[in-house]
């Protein structure tokens, strides 16, 4: 059994003012992809200054969609109880696939104004996005979130709050298979052309798939528990829909053009 660090949640204090590890995370998420964005952003005959105002977009999207997505997906019953809850954002509770879907709107908004196909945008945003998962979910774990489930295996750590006894580390479980192993399959497979929308299923589907692995390891939210069977969770429910529009878009990336670097007189 390890020992569950003790790393204070809060990074830097000045007098009132403090920075949550959780906050700079988001921080890290969103200078990885600028910078990885800026790399690749002449495929789209985008410059600099257009991934950055495509990352303000995004983070408008994920900001709002995430705690719209938690507050009706996790946190209904609080927030009909207490209507301003939902601005209370340092209370916590961020949902990733209300977040997702707050990235798609904003990505489609940015598309029409830019004139480029959506999914050709959603392709190239797709591989970005991993690194900010990742280090979300290290957040996850210095804020004492997300519990595991009950382990005999020898990295089992007890979860603050929660007794004595070994349990999954399932934050770091999904901030190495979302944030890393994700990023290395998407960053390698985009790394030269591909069929329109075959990343963006690329990244469903996987994304899905280690969710849902984790999922058997993840304690399902007190307030909801298991949906069905006792071990069907939310997140197992919200991610087979993933799953499968990923699948479709793959099947259906087949019959389409190969992206490559599209002139600006051409999007």
């Amino acid at each position: 059994m390890i020992n569950y660090p003790t790393i204070d949640p809060v990074a830097i204090s000045l007098g009132p003012l403090q920075v949550h590890w959780y906050g700079l995370m988001y921080v890290v998420g969103f200078v990885a992809a600028w910078w990885l964005g800026c790399r690749r952003a002449s495929r789209l005959g985008l410059n600099n200054d257009d991934i950055g105002d495509l990352l303000f977009y995004c983070a408008i999207g994920v900001v709002a969609g995430g705690r719209l997505g938690y507050a009706l997906f996790y946190g209904l019953g609080q927030w009909s109880a207490d209507l301003l809850w939902i601005f209370r954002v340092w209370d916590g509770g961020m949902s990733f696939h209300g977040g997702l879907l707050g990235v798609l709107l904003a990505a489609w908004i940015f598309a029409r104004r830019k004139k480029l196909a959506f999914l050709t945008l959603t392709d190239f945003i797709a591989p970005l996005v991993p690194i900010g998962l990742g280090a979300g979910r290290i957040g996850n774990f210095i804020n004492h979130e997300l519990p595991g489930r009950l382990t005999s295996l020898p990295w089992g750590m007890p979860f603050p709050g929660m007794g004595p006894e070994p349990r999954h580390p399932s934050a770091l479980y999904e901030a190495i298979l979302e944030g890393a192993v994700l990023f290395a399959i998407l960053w390698w497979v985009s790394a030269k052309p591909t069929a329109r929308g075959f990343i963006s299923g690329m990244f469903l589907v996987c994304y899905g798939v280690f969710r849902f692995m984790v999922e058997f390891v993840r304690l399902p939210d007190a307030h909801i528990g298991f949906i069905a069977s006792d071990w069907v969770t939310m997140g197992m429910l919200l991610t087979l829909p993933m799953m499968a529009l990923g699948l479709l878009i793959i099947a259906w990336s087949r019959s389409q053009p190969v992206d490559v670097q599209i002139p600006s007189a051409n999007r």
